[in-house]
């Protein structure tokens, strides 16, 4: 089986970023994450709290968009910024000139998981008082508030920035937010909606009101109830780092910042004279049957189900066996929970055994199974972003010929059922097709990667 090439295939042709970089500097570009991550180099130590902090200064945030009107940078919040600076990145890297009219017709779309920002610009506006607020102060906080308690808010600054009248709104289904709106923006190119489509994902949180939740979660606890699930209960750590697939693991550290990724019909791109990174050439999010709302799919039943979904035959391919997909860049993100139910899925997925004859011929001996790798320790648990950067980062392995180290993961556990990539190396591989996973509340979204050119039937690249 091959996979073909048409006009209407979706392919990623830019990439910027705003995340937590090496000595307080920020990630920026598609050059800069790389260093981060064919190392497995965390950025998360500040000093002994460990949270993946963007170092954003006025001046830098001034020299990345210098368009922008100066009485306009006091009113965003960290959100805007961020997501501008990576907006900024990914048009340069894409070879667009945001300035014209290129991006006029984009769709310019947002994944948000946290609403911690706005609810601070609210609460604000709530506990005002108007009589004794001056007038130029009270103008400036209805500015910050009209921009800022939508869900929708830096999706209407991209755009505004950009003077896109393309489709625009934002997509909230927790931290795979970014991997599902990959989605739907490659279902919009595919279907002729659009050419092009810039999606970001963007979170920051606030570090007081986490803390305060918190300290009620740990009152709750004195009422003896347990979870309903086996692994133990999730934890967020900020006195230790997060260790992804480590048989040390015991919770995760937060991330802040943005990522962009611009896509576009193969037709454009190539019109354009545009060298892509790679291609979507499937999607799908699949929840856990269950009746909660709040139980995770410990099993991994749900993530099978959307791998398979993601796998299925298309105009240009037949089913791709999951066989065929030789490297998994996991959602795991140092938490035993999202372990186990992450290796559960990979066995059931790989396992030898009967099944549809796929239409591609397996890159993996029976029983290998695939390569692993996850880079969340790296910036953080950024929420929104995680389905973006894994996105990036796996074209960029793809793209190199190396699968990047786990970050962090310096003990691989026991229950592990294949290779996790370690040791603080790339390990050089040729691959062609990979997955990316994400979670989010009881469900799971995977993302099927492939390399720009056409693939042949044998596997490689014609």
């Amino acid at each position: 089986m091959s996979v073909a090439a048409g006009w209407r295939d979706v392919l990623v042709t830019g990439m910027g970023f705003c995340l937590p970089g090496p000595n307080r500097t920020v990630c920026r570009t598609g050059d800069d994450l790389w260093r981060t991550v064919s190392g497995g180099e965390p950025h998360l130590d500040n000093d002994g709290l460990f949270y993946g902090r963007v170092h954003l200064g006025d001046e830098e945030f001034a020299r990345a968009v210098p368009e922008l009107d100066g009485r306009f940078r006091d009113y965003y919040s960290s959100v805007h910024r961020y997501g501008l600076v990576a907006l900024a990145e990914a048009c340069e890297d894409a070879g667009l000139d945001r300035h014209g009219t290129q991006l006029a017709n984009a769709a310019v779309l947002t994944g948000r998981a946290g609403m911690d920002t706005a609810l601070e610009t609210y609460m604000e506006g709530v506990t005002g008082d108007p009589a004794g607020t001056s007038p130029a102060e009270a103008r400036a906080l209805l500015m910050r508030i009209l921009l800022s308690v939508t869900a929708t808010d830096v999706a209407s600054v991209q755009a505004a920035l950009l003077r896109s009248g393309g489709p625009t709104y934002s997509l909230s289904c927790g931290c795979a937010s970014t991997n599902a709106l990959l989605g739907v923006a490659a279902r919009q190119i595919a279907d002729g909606e659009v050419d092009l489509a810039v999606v970001t994902g963007v979170d920051a949180y606030s570090l007081d009101r986490i803390a305060h939740f918190e300290e009620l979660r740990i009152a709750s606890e004195r009422t003896g109830r347990t979870s309903s699930y086996a692994a133990p209960t999730t934890r967020l750590r900020y006195d230790r780092p997060m260790r992804p697939y480590d048989e040390r693991a015991d919770g995760f550290n937060l991330g802040e910042g943005a990522a962009t990724l611009i896509l576009e019909s193969r037709e454009h791109a190539e019109r354009r004279g545009h060298r892509a990174y790679g291609r979507i050439l499937g999607q799908a999010i699949r929840r856990g049957a269950t009746g909660s709302a709040l139980t995770p799919d410990e099993d991994g039943e749900a993530l099978v189900r959307a791998v398979h979904s993601a796998l299925r035959a298309k105009d240009s391919h037949g089913r791709i066996a999951p066989s065929a997909v030789p490297v998994v860049n996991g959602g795991a993100e140092g938490d035993p929970l999202f372990h186990s139910m992450e290796f559960k899925a990979l066995s059931s997925l790989y396992a030898p055994g009967p099944g549809p004859e796929p239409e591609r011929e397996p890159e993996l001996a029976e029983g290998t199974g695939p390569l692993i790798t996850n880079h969340e320790a790296c910036f953080g648990h950024s929420g929104a972003p995680l389905g973006v950067i894994g996105a990036a980062s796996t074209l960029l392995m793809m793209r190199h010929g190396q699968v990047c180290p786990t970050a962090n993961c310096e003990k691989v556990a026991e229950e592990a059922p294949y290779t996790v990539v370690t040791g603080g190396v790339p390990q050089p591989l040729s691959f062609d097709l990979a997955l990316s996973f994400n979670y989010q509340m009881g469900a799971a979204a995977a993302l099927l990667l492939a390399a720009p050119e056409p693939i042949a039937a044998a596997g490689g690249r014609l």
